[in-house]
Parts: C-alpha cells; sequence; structure tokens
C-alpha cells in the first residue's frame, strides 16, 4: 500500500471522505491525491512522485506555488504581527492598485472566500435597487451560498427550465433566483423586460471558466449592459476565477464590458485566501459604515492576506508580466489540440488566456455555446485521460478547468504537450 493510500485510510477516520474539500477527490485515483510540496510549477506527492501541475490550486496560484514574492510578504507579514481587526497603510494601497487595474473597482472591500463574496454582492444589490431577485446563468458557479447555489451542472432531467438544487440543507430559495441559459439573447430579453421591478441584479461569469471554458457570443455582454441599465438590474460580474486570466484588468478589460459589481479572488491572494468585491464608488458607499449593507469579519484583510494579495499585484501589474505567460498558454493550447488530432482521440482544448477547458468524446464536436454542451461530456474517457498523464508526470486534476502559471517554462509546455501526445494514445 503506497504512503498516499496509507494517508487516505487515516483521513477518512477524521476527515468526512477522507479529504478537507470535496472537490479534491480525484476521480482517476479515487482518492486524494495527497501532496508534500510545491514549488513553481511542480506538485511533489507523498510517495515521491513529481508532476509539471496544471490544476494549479484550481486557479488561485497564477505566480506558481511559493513564488518569492508571496513567501517575502508572509514573512513580513509575521514580522508585523499579522494584526486582524486592524487597518493599515497596506489595505488602502491594495485597493488603490485594484482601483487603477480593474475598470468597475472604484472601491473595494476584502473577504476569504468566494462563496461568502458573491453573498455580499448580491446582497449589497437588493439593498441598492430594493428588489429581491436574482439572475443567474445555468453552468455558472458562484459559491456554495444559499441564493446562488442552483444550476451548476444539473442532471440533464432537471435542467433549465427546472430549477435545480445543488445542495441540500439550504432554505428555499427558489422564489428569489432565476436561471437562464447562458448566450441566449432572446430569452435573456424577454426575462428582464416581464420582470424588470423584481429583479435586483443579474450575476455571470463573463467567461464561462467553471463549464468548461465557455465564451459569450459576439453581443452578448453588449447586450446584457444595455438592458440592465435600461431597466435598473445592477450588472455584476463573478470574476473569482476569470480575474487576471488575460490581464490586469480581468475581462471586464478583455471584453470592453464595465459590470456595476464585481467579485474578485483566486489569484488575488498569490496562493492565500483573499477575495473582495468591488464597484462603482456611489454604489459601495452603501457598505457599513458608510451605508446599511453590513460587511465585517476578524479576519477580512488581515496582513497575511492582504500582503500576499500586494505582492501578487506588484508582479501582475509589471509591463512583461503578461505576454510571455499568454505566449506559453498559446503554444500550449494548439500543441495539445494538435496532439488530440493526431492520436485520434475525440478531445479538444478550450482556452482564453491562462485558463482552459478540456473536452471528450461527443462534447469535443460541434458548438460548445453553453451548459447544456456539457452534458455531452464523456467524463469515462477524460478520467483515463487524467490519470495517464498523472502517470508520465504531468499533474491535471478531474475538474471542468485547468491551467498554468508564470512559473511553467517553455520546457515545461514542451513536456506537457509531449505527455498529452502519449496519454491521447493510451486513452483512444
Amino acid at each position: 500500500m503506497s504512503t498516499s493510500q496509507q494517508l487516505y485510510q487515516r483521513a477518512k477516520r477524521v476527515l468526512p471522505g477522507g479529504t478537507t474539500a470535496a472537490a479534491r477527490v480525484n476521480r482517476g485515483f479515487g482518492q486524494p491525491v495527497y501532496m508534500a510540496r510545491g514549488k513553481g510549477s511542480r506538485l511533489y506527492d507523498v510517495d515521491g512522485h513529481e508532476y509539471i501541475d496544471m490544476c494549479m490550486s484550481m486557479g488561485a496560484s497564477l505566480l506558481g506555488h511559493g513564488h518569492p514574492a508571496v513567501c517575502e510578504a508572509l514573512r513580513q507579514a509575521g514580522e508585523l504581527g499579522i494584526m486582524c481587526a486592524q487597518d493599515s497603510v497596506y489595505q488602502v494601497e491594495l485597493a488603490e492598485k485594484i482601483a487603477a487595474a480593474i475598470p468597475c473597482a472604484e472601491m473595494t472591500r476584502f473577504t476569504m472566500s468566494g462563496t461568502e463574496t458573491t453573498w455580499y454582492a448580491v446582497r449589497l444589490a437588493r439593498s441598492i435597487t430594493g428588489r429581491q431577485k436574482v439572475v443567474k446563468f445555468e453552468g455558472h458557479f458562484h459559491g456554495y451560498n444559499d441564493y446562488l447555489q442552483f444550476n451548476f451542472w444539473p442532471p440533464a432531467a432537471e435542467a433549465w427550465p427546472h430549477l435545480h438544487r445543488e445542495a441540500p440543507g439550504a432554505p428555499g430559495m427558489e422564489q428569489y433566483i432565476i436561471v437562464l441559459p447562458f448566450n441566449d439573447p432572446a430569452i435573456l430579453e424577454q426575462t428582464l423586460s416581464e420582470q424588470k421591478d423584481e429583479i435586483a441584479c443579474v450575476i455571470l461569469e463573463p467567461l464561462n471558466y467553471n463549464s468548461g471554458g465557455i465564451l459569450p457570443i459576439p453581443g452578448y455582454l453588449e447586450t446584457l449592459r444595455r438592458l440592465t441599465a435600461k431597466y435598473g438590474i445592477l450588472l455584476i460580474f463573478d470574476e473569482i476565477l476569470s480575474g487576471f486570466r488575460t490581464g490586469p484588468g480581468g475581462m471586464q478589460t478583455y471584453f470592453g464590458v464595465t459590470p456595476d459589481i464585481c467579485t474578485l479572488g483566486k489569484a488575488l491572494g498569490g496562493g492565500v485566501p483573499l477575495s473582495a468585491f468591488a464597484g462603482k464608488r456611489q454604489l459601495m458607499q452603501r457598505v457599513a459604515p458608510a451605508g446599511p449593507v453590513m460587511h465585517s469579519g476578524t479576519y477580512n484583510a488581515n496582513l497575511a492576506n492582504i500582503l500576499p494579495g500586494l505582492a501578487f499585484m506588484n508582479e501582475v501589474t509589471k509591463p512583461g508580466f503578461f505576454p510571455p505567460l499568454l505566449a506559453r498558454c498559446q503554444r500550449l493550447y494548439d500543441g495539445m489540440n494538435a496532439a488530440f488530432q493526431k492520436t485520434g482521440l475525440r478531445a479538444r482544448l478550450q482556452g482564453t488566456g491562462a485558463r482552459f477547458g478540456l473536452l471528450f468524446g461527443d462534447a469535443a464536436e460541434g458548438p460548445f455555446l453553453r451548459a447544456s454542451d456539457l452534458a455531452r461530456q464523456d467524463w469515462a474517457m477524460a478520467d483515463r485521460f487524467f490519470l495517464a498523464t498523472a502517470k508520465r508526470g504531468v499533474y491535471f486534476h478531474t475538474t471542468r478547468h485547468h491551467g498554468i502559471s508564470i512559473a511553467h517554462s517553455d520546457e515545461d509546455i514542451e513536456q506537457v504537450i509531449h505527455v498529452t501526445a502519449e496519454a491521447a494514445q493510451a486513452s483512444v
């Protein structure tokens, strides 16, 4: 029995399912893969295996594992006493850097997790508009708060136009949520027109990485911006995952569409738990103590999170940061797709910026415009491929999105393409 298997048996006695988060189970291995350490683009498991990491902490480690600037920031935070529940100059500096980079982010509040961040954003929108209903899109993931945990990836029989509650134990919020299919302008316009007096906000991933990297069709975000402005409905871009994948301005800059409010996270902390909700000044002034919408928390914006976040923003706003990263991404995407085609594996990579989806079986053929298209995914084929790559030293977690970091080298990219060809051949 391997060290990882032994650790799994121990963990199951004290951790539900042997893990600290449900998404950490790797279906190919049939258990979590317990890691000993990470460095740069690499992971090292408890059995001594080395991997090129293509998960990168579910997108949180855009700088790579243990980036020197982040480690130095953590050291500095320790020397300054970490200081939970106090502000300092560093929170101000980080908010200023976010405001300079993100179009809608005139003011910012810091949080810890994506689930609470989207919850606060929706609460703020409901307070401002005085309306109750929230529009979200099937396949768009916004954490597990009670309002938004509907129709992530429902079974076909329970998909839109049905409301599918993803997690038992949540109160009945169905009367407050409207789920729509992504990339359908006619249904969007009809819904907003008919229920404009009840809808507080529309929240979406501007690029739906959580369902494999689905892009908005041309003009869709512009239509959404026009309609929400027309009806006094607030537009929220959830950029927890999509932020900083194409540039420091996120998808707002990439698509040229500015929401009223956005959420940020994942990469923002440089690998430590830091999220934020940000928006236009007149809206954010509704947040306490400036306004009535309560937001507080002992651990919000403590220095062990803020200083790494500041280090992250200092890195990604350097003029030379994104061009080499995006060039490596394109080489990876072209190379992996060429390998799939050459071996005959029914697979396709769909990527934008530093994050991508892998589609297998029927999902790899034909259009990929909304979450219902992901129902064609051959997960058995995907898991065989992911296990085959892991055995060859490349770690793809069994999830819907993958990515690289600034720490990945040209040699890493070539090795991943080489392993892709071998694993694809083994998975045909």
